[in-house]
């Protein structure tokens, strides 16, 4: 009979593999997929605004404002889930909804022609179904991809994405400059239009091919909003958030406004638009694996400084030469900078966040994140329309928009200088491209450690839980700056950074949830076995 149960578990265990290695086989197919609807589709829509002659404010606009209905959408989603009892068909439900979105844009290309109101509905629609399907994606992956390979499973899918919008770009681009010698350029855009839904359908078929654990639908869990908000408030996160609203909103004062500068003002060519969008694109997913040693040598914090100093100069650049050459060196460094930007940011904002709580905190993410969108942008067409789209205006916008970036580094500067942040690769979803400024990038949520996690893997012998301690906060003795730090919250020994042990000290204590208490730890060596005592301020002598 043992040896007969036995046999079952292992036959069992053999047919569980097969099942998940056939959801992750999918879910790499499937991130390519949506990474080709991006670059084929939305990346072209303020060019197609352009080609049926609505104007440059409208094609400003389309890029920005609709992404308010996507963070919205949000909002509603846990709802819309529990109604369903089901994440994965929440998720299916909206990818259906995305590909549906491109059968007006098909219309409009073959009609030649569009409303001003017509082209941002529809586009309002496909931000709120894409948009939409984050929070309730993020959790089923979470659930689905073993913890084991979460690492490997989602650096790989974000490779295959990237390189996908990567290609999608580019050979839209090929097809519209090859189009504009031939006088067909809304056949073009036509082509990619359905390219792109059915890229999406495709993903949607790809969804669909991937289990929803059952545990998953009957552990829904709902965190009120206000509840998540105080949680953040008084924290290093919530001071991030403010400094993320800032930088957007200085960002997309003009950024959505450089499409049509570079065709109607520059008269770039479709080629030339896509060489300088593909500089960014590709020096940006070079540079990532740098940075990521970057922020695993000297902390996430520098790296967030170094990113918000190099994007500060960057649309006053456009200022000083309109000379291609210029303007291809300017975009490497846009890709560089930005790359710097986004993980240094995301590895301090995410984080520090228990893994239960992130799903609920990516919704406030995107809703600060597109409420800053529309409303830079908003101004930035306001003033733009006031000045008559002049050259002179569009120039003013870019000087203002590096102003704005370096004022926003004086909120940065107010962020607690011991908010932690684990150095580690980010999976992301690029959902949307454009020029000059940054990629539209989610991260993933299941591809970040779970802070809880971190040091009692490393030391399975040290306590995993005191309540009556909720953080410490460690500062390196070495010129001032922040070092490897242990921390002890209400869930656990947390380990800041992945780095070699230093001589650290306890200056001061940062609550999180609550008060305070400091602990004692006189060598490492009580850290695997027993709970260290209690004192006031103390120091830990460690290896180096």
């Amino acid at each position: 009979m043992l040896k007969l149960t036995t046999a079952n578990r292992i036959v069992n265990d053999d047919r569980l593999n097969r099942i998940i290695r056939k959801d992750l086989m999918a879910g790499h197919a499937e991130g390519a997929a949506f990474g080709g609807m991006v670059g084929l589709g939305e990346t072209y829509l303020p060019a197609f605004v352009l080609a049926v002659g609505l104007g440059e404010i409208t094609a400003g606009l389309v890029a920005s404002v609709p992404l308010l209905a996507g963070g919205l959408m949000q909002m509603i989603s846990p709802l819309a889930v529990r109604r369903l009892a089901s994440y994965k068909r929440w998720v299916l439900i909206c990818a259906f909804v995305q590909a549906a979105s491109f059968v007006p844009m098909v219309l409009a290309a073959a009609r030649g022609r569009v409303s001003t109101t017509a082209i941002l509905l529809v586009a309002a629609i496909y931000w709120a179904s894409g948009l939409a399907t984050g929070p309730a994606w993020n959790t089923w992956m979470g659930a689905l991809v073993p913890r084991t390979v979460r690492a490997r499973f989602f650096a790989h899918r974000t490779l295959a994405s990237q390189l996908a919008v990567l290609g999608g770009f580019v050979a839209g681009g090929c097809l519209l400059q090859w189009a504009d010698a031939h006088d067909t350029v809304l056949i073009a855009f036509l082509i990619l239009f359905i390219a792109a839904g059915g890229c999406r359908l495709l993903s949607l078929c790809l969804l669909s091919f991937q289990q929803e654990p059952a545990l998953l639908r009957k552990n829904m869990k709902r965190i009120p909003a206000r509840e998540i908000v105080m949680r953040m408030h008084g924290t290093g996160v919530y001071r991030l958030l403010l400094y993320l609203v800032v930088v957007q909103g200085s960002v997309q004062l003009a950024g959505p406004f450089f499409t049509p500068y570079m065709f109607i003002k520059l008269q770039l060519s479709y080629g030339e638009y896509v060489v300088l969008i593909a500089m960014f694109f590709i020096t940006k997913i070079f540079m990532l694996p740098v940075w990521g040693s970057f922020a695993h040598r000297l902390g996430a914090m520098r790296l967030l400084w170094l990113g918000g100093i190099g994007i500060a100069p960057l649309p006053a650049m456009w200022i000083f030469s309109d000379n291609f050459g210029w303007l291809l060196f300017t975009q490497a460094l846009s890709g560089v900078s930005w790359g710097a930007y986004e993980l240094g940011f995301f590895l301090l904002f995410f984080d520090s966040i228990p893994e239960e709580e992130r799903t609920g905190v990516l919704t406030f993410y995107n809703l600060a994140n597109t409420v800053a969108w529309v409303l830079g942008s908003a101004v930035g067409g306001l003033l733009l329309y006031s000045l008559g789209t002049q050259p002179f205006a569009y120039l003013l916008l870019f000087g203002i928009s590096s102003v704005g970036r370096c004022l926003a580094l004086l909120v940065l500067k107010g962020v607690p200088t011991a908010v932690a942040a684990t150095a580690c690769a980010i999976g992301v979803r690029t959902v949307g491209v454009r020029p000059m400024d940054t990629s539209i990038d989610v991260p993933i949520l299941p591809s970040l450690p779970d802070p809880a996690n971190v040091l009692t893997e490393e030391y399975p012998h040290m306590p995993k839980r005191h309540d009556d301690c909720q953080a410490i906060i460690c500062r390196s003795l070495e010129n001032g700056q922040m070092g490897p730090q242990i921390i002890l919250t209400e869930h656990g020994w947390e380990s800041a950074q992945h780095l070699p042990w230093q001589r650290v000290q306890i200056p001061e204590a940062m609550p999180i949830h609550g008060p305070t208490n400091l602990l004692s730890i006189s060598d490492t060596s009580v850290l695997p076995q027993q709970q260290p005592p209690r004192a006031g301020a103390a120091t830990i002598n460690a290896k180096t």
